[in-house]
């Protein structure tokens, strides 16, 4: 008899940080138990697997009954007697059940709500750390401890101002170690909350979906030296905290030209105004610079400032293996972000982490603006060694939880723990 065979799957509905509903699964085995929850995105790339939702009146439309009855009623019957430990036979099966491109018979939150439960099912049968669990599927060693990129002023689909960028992030890449980077991190929020309050009013301190925060401005340049001020104000120096951006291009392009800070911007032109932003500010990571059907534009940037920066593909690529490979081919970027949810299976996932490697990319794992208080992608982030993590702020539940996670694992590894990314 197989004490970590699965002997039961269920799931249910549970609200996400935007208040709408998700999918959370719990597989069971006779050795161990796991439960986990599936995040939403609001910018999303038109290639990514499908997100189950209902279409009704309940919950505006939002509803994930079907997605939750295809666990209960399709995909449990057929996992059971399949060994936890095994994520790919987990994976394969409900992925050849489905039996489409994108998840849609089944849905990729239902199929990826039980790949992370048995995950979880498996490290809590075999006593292990879930870091521990996820780093032997990658035959790895876990030890490095990502570089937090911290969204602190949000844009475009994620707030109500006139950004057309959608995050201005921090990266605290110079110091020593993750403890210390995440408080430099919430320093900052601190400083910039009062810096903003003070220059714009108290409705500047608003905070967006990933909590950073929603002041009323439109132009780039000041969002950029709002958090340039902010960095000085708490004492620290662009050695020790680099700047990032999720342009989210896609959403600001329309009719063959970029709309940005009150202009109309062609795509050249657009890979022009990157580079001097680059020169004017300490800017580590700018990611999806190009419409995300604009595979030799992101060329173009990544042959013009991929030197001195990392470009990182989100929409372009969403987690896919064959559009990865495209990009790969055509050096369109130079750092994948992952986003578990985009593909569907933590073994998809870890298919496109492999290859973004194996290319020598950069590999960022990275929440969704619709968040849960699932802590997973912590554990995903040290246990592939990736180097950095993309959570949101330094503020609200479902980003701080995976912050808090991070601190505990540095804490368990003790002096074994490494630090960031030596890319950035």
């Amino acid at each position: 008899m197989n004490n970590f065979a699965i002997k039961k799957v269920k799931a249910r509905w549970v609200l996400d940080s935007r208040s709408t509903p998700t999918v959370e699964a719990e597989v069971h085995s006779g050795k161990g138990s796991g439960r986990a929850m599936v995040p939403s995105g609001a910018s999303t790339g038109t290639h990514e697997a499908l997100e189950m939702r209902d279409g009704t009146k309940e919950f505006h439309g939002k509803g994930v009954r079907n997605a939750v009855d295809n666990v209960n009623k399709k995909i449990a019957e057929h996992l059971e007697g399949i060994d936890s430990r095994n994520q790919e036979q987990v994976d394969r099966k409900m992925i050849e059940l489905d039996g489409t491109d994108n998840k849609s018979k089944l849905g990729a939150n239902a199929i990826l709500a039980v790949s992370m439960a048995n995950a979880r099912c498996a490290s809590s049968g075999l006593r292990k750390e879930l870091f521990e669990y996820l780093a032997g599927m990658n035959k790895d060693d876990a030890k490095v401890l990502p570089v937090p990129m911290m969204n602190i002023i949000n844009g475009g689909m994620h707030a109500g101002n006139g950004l057309a960028m959608q995050e201005f992030m921090i990266l605290p890449s110079g110091m020593k170690n993750f403890s210390e980077a995440l408080k430099a991190g919430a320093e900052i929020y601190h400083s910039l909350k009062g810096y903003l309050k003070e220059k714009h009013g108290k409705g500047a301190i608003n905070v967006g979906d990933e909590g950073g925060f929603a002041p009323p401005i439109s132009d780039t340049r000041q969002a950029l030296g709002a958090i340039m001020k902010a960095i000085e104000i708490s004492g620290y120096s662009s050695n020790e905290i680099k700047l990032g951006l999720d342009a989210a291009a896609s959403s600001f392009f329309k009719e063959g030209l970029y709309h940005i800070d009150g202009k109309k911007i062609s795509p050249e032109d657009m890979a022009s105004f990157y580079g001097k932003l680059c020169e004017e500010y300490p800017i580590a990571s700018i990611e999806d610079p190009m419409h995300e059907e604009d595979f030799d534009g992101f060329r173009k940037v990544t042959e013009a400032i991929g030197r001195k920066i990392q470009i990182l593909g989100d929409d372009v690529f969403v987690t896919n293996v064959k559009r990865l490979s495209r990009g790969i081919e055509m050096k369109a970027a130079n750092a994948l972000l992952l986003k578990l949810n985009q593909v569907g299976t933590i073994t998809e996932a870890l298919d496109a982490f492999r290859m973004a490697r194996k290319a020598g990319w950069n590999v960022a794992i990275s929440h969704r603006s619709g968040e849960t208080e699932d802590s997973f992608i912590a554990d995903l982030a040290v246990g592939w060694n990736a180097g950095q993590i993309k959570t949101g702020a330094p503020a609200r539940g479902e980003r701080t939880a995976k912050y808090n996670q991070l601190l505990r694992i540095e804490e368990m590894l003790g002096k074994k723990a490494l630090f960031g990314d030596t890319k950035l």
